[in-house]
């Protein structure tokens, strides 16, 4: 019979963490990401508790990663410790380890209860070069609006879906180099990504912004208000 793995003792401490992906490191993947947080955690000695089986892994849970190529200043995730570690210090030690632009912004103790439960919705700020008046009016179409179909290719192949619904709110402000979308987004299945609101936006009016002009930033995610801001998950 084969010999049976070692099972390995359960975390003592889970920690939350809020990252940011900033600069030319937007363009890094969900698994670029998760290779380089693995390594940093290995050479910045962080004491982590394994996974049981042949092939014992890091406990490590990813929650809601942003799109390839957005910026995010709201990303999260959550470690398992096998030894109970002072929060602050953690900071300091994957901050050394990571790369800039890959840069940790919070760390706080877990207090249970899922971390993918705590992240409803997104807040979305889409800087485009596109004349202001010309946004405000293409943002009107598409909140009048009670359902745009859009195409998108997954994994699983060309899929049609609704990005209206899971628009909640939606503004527009004229900036230096265009004008600025501001979009809640409600998370679900299947889910709506801001380049799908660009592809309704212009459906709906025509509305197609400067070729290399657009920058994707997701300024928060977490629970949806009542009032329709994003409350802090971490809180």
């Amino acid at each position: 019979m084969r010999e049976q793995p070692e099972q390995q003792a359960p975390p003592v401490q889970r920690l939350r963490i809020r990252y940011a992906k900033r600069g030319r490191l937007r363009f890094t993947s969900h698994r670029d990401f998760s290779r380089a947080f693995e390594r940093a955690v290995f050479r910045a000695r962080v004491p982590m508790a394994y996974s049981s089986g042949f092939n014992p892994h890091p406990r490590i849970s990813y929650a809601g990663a942003a799109p390839t190529g957005s910026a995010s200043e709201a990303e999260y995730l959550e470690i398992a410790l096998a030894e109970i570690v002072d929060p602050s210090a953690i900071h300091t030690l994957l901050e050394e380890s990571l790369p800039d632009g890959l840069d940790i912004l919070e760390v706080v103790e877990s207090k249970g209860g899922s971390l993918s439960d705590t992240l409803e919705a997104s807040h979305w700020q889409l800087d485009l070069a596109v004349d202001a008046d010309l946004a405000s009016a293409a943002v009107a179409q598409f909140m009048d609006a009670e359902e745009i179909s859009v195409e998108r290719m997954t994994k699983k192949g060309l899929r049609t879906f609704d990005c209206r619904g899971a628009v909640r709110s939606m503004t527009a402000t004229p900036t230096g180099r265009g004008a600025r979308l501001d979009v809640v987004l409600v998370h679900g299945v299947p889910s709506v990504r801001p380049d799908d609101v660009l592809t309704g936006l212009a459906q709906v009016s025509g509305l197609e912004p400067a070729a290399g002009g657009t920058l994707l930033t997701r300024a928060a995610q977490g629970l949806l208000l009542e009032d329709g801001t994003i409350g802090d998950p971490l809180a």
